[in-house]
């Protein structure tokens, strides 16, 4: 069987579907995701979370895991990290109203 060949882009919409329960902002738009590496039919996300103590952030990780696997992505995996520290851009300050 040939493993289908996916694209960065491929990860980045299923990303973009992911939306945090505490802001209402999905995770690609809010700049949580550092790094997309994509290799045939695997890929490894680097994000962070708002803060390391996030209340949503198993569950958020979880879903990040769940929609990449639904789209076809096999054994998806995160790293999560915690530098840089995650702080809301002008742009994402904009998208939540805060400009």
């Amino acid at each position: 069987m040939v493993s289908k060949k996916f694209s960065k882009q491929d990860a980045i919409s299923v990303l973009k579907k992911v939306i945090d329960p505490e802001i209402g902002l999905d995770i690609y738009n809010l700049e949580l995701i550092y790094g997309v590496n994509v290799s045939g039919d695997s890929v490894n996300i680097k994000m962070t979370l708002t803060s390391p103590t996030c209340p949503y952030g198993p569950m958020i990780l979880r879903e990040v895991k769940e929609k990449l696997q639904k789209k076809g992505f096999k054994n998806p995996t995160v790293d999560v990290v915690f530098e840089p520290a995650w702080k809301p851009s002008d742009k994402v300050k904009m998208l939540l109203g805060l400009q």
